[in-house]
């Protein structure tokens, strides 16, 4: 175990995606036609989202980038973003002959219904290779999402996933860990989460990823208290250290190693002002890792959470509604939230 250091900072690792985002006036039927009404960039991935999520709520601590992009106008307007968000990409890794990963979002003009075109590109190739934890002094690490990297979410000969190997020598090297997950419609939760878990200290999760992984049955909007129970006790038996924080529509559950646990509801955002739901999770995320970089009580972090979630609503993308920490608190006091207990 590495010494005792002064730690300050969040490493962020993963998908680094650019999400294309066309408003088109109506779905096409197989050999139509489409009009594009409107296009744009914006940021897509765990840890794209997260770490901009971070620098636009004002974060004062080291933001640092670990991944793998092409060598595209896509990877140089990745690059271009970090350097606006104060974001250290010296561990944003560029390849050739690769295309950095992008999404094609179709997203219906009338309805917001949204279909996704997505190429995985170079973060097909994130491997162990990328990853040195050896100097690090940063506090936490971040990665995500499992079971959407295909080289670190294989098995070894050992049983190990690579996911499992590189969260291991963080936790070995004094860095906090955490991990996200994609909603994937597949049976591959158990064979790549679980290896995982023994080295994860703060489990982000929502209730179809925690069903899938546990075998839980688990309401959509507001999940039954005893199930959620449940379902965090047994994510605790495969070995996460600290905290599990299982997400839905109307809030979170959290629970501790210790049994302390507590329910905080969403906030109550009107259905005419939300835009998009597609970069909540993430901001939620981002909402408890700052919190807990900053040690705040585990009340006051689940709060900033599901108000930093409430101000991602408010845009189709990802980021570009997101606010200063004392402007996100403020929606909490201008909407009400759903149940907390």
């Amino acid at each position: 175990m590495a010494s005792i250091v002064e730690r300050n900072g969040i490493i962020a690792a993963g998908n680094w995606i650019v999400d294309h985002i066309k408003i088109i006036d109506v779905f096409p039927v197989q050999d139509s036609l489409s009009n594009i009404k409107e296009e744009y960039l914006n940021n897509g991935g765990a840890p794209f989202n997260v770490l901009k999520n971070l620098s636009k709520m004002g974060a004062q601590f080291p933001l640092k980038a670990i991944g793998v992009i092409g060598n595209d106008s896509y990877g140089q307007w990745i690059k271009k973003e970090c350097g606006k968000n104060k974001i250290e990409i010296s561990n944003l890794h560029v390849v050739k002959k690769v295309p950095t990963s992008y999404t094609d979002v179709m997203t219906v003009e009338l309805t917001g219904r949204r279909t996704f075109f997505h190429q995985r590109g170079a973060n097909a190739l994130l491997d162990k290779e990328y990853f040195n934890f050896n100097n690090s002094r940063e506090k936490m690490f971040h990665l995500g999402y499992l079971l959407l990297l295909d080289k670190l979410d294989e098995l070894d000969e050992t049983g190990m996933t690579g996911a499992a190997n590189i969260l291991r020598s963080a936790q070995n090297s004094g860095l906090k860990t955490s991990i996200d997950i994609v909603s994937e419609n597949s049976d591959r939760f158990q064979k790549v989460v679980i290896p995982a878990l023994p080295f994860v200290d703060y489990l982000f999760i929502n209730e179809f990823e925690t069903e899938r992984t546990t075998g839980i049955k688990l309401e959509e909007n507001f999940p039954e208290l005893d199930a959620l129970r449940k379902a965090a006790s047994m994510l605790f038996s495969y070995g996460v250290k600290e905290w599990v924080f299982i997400h839905f529509p109307l809030g979170v559950y959290a629970l501790n190693k210790n049994g302390e646990e507590i329910i905080q509801g969403a906030v109550q955002i009107p259905k005419d002002k939300i835009k998009s739901t597609v970069g909540a999770g993430d901001a939620f995320a981002s909402g408890v890792l700052y919190a807990l970089h900053e040690n705040w009580k585990i009340e006051d972090t689940l709060q900033l959470a599901v108000s930093v979630a409430a101000t991602s609503l408010f845009d189709v993308s990802c980021s570009d509604s997101i606010v200063a920490i004392k402007e996100c608190l403020k929606i909490g006091d201008n909407y009400s939230y759903y149940i907390s207990g």
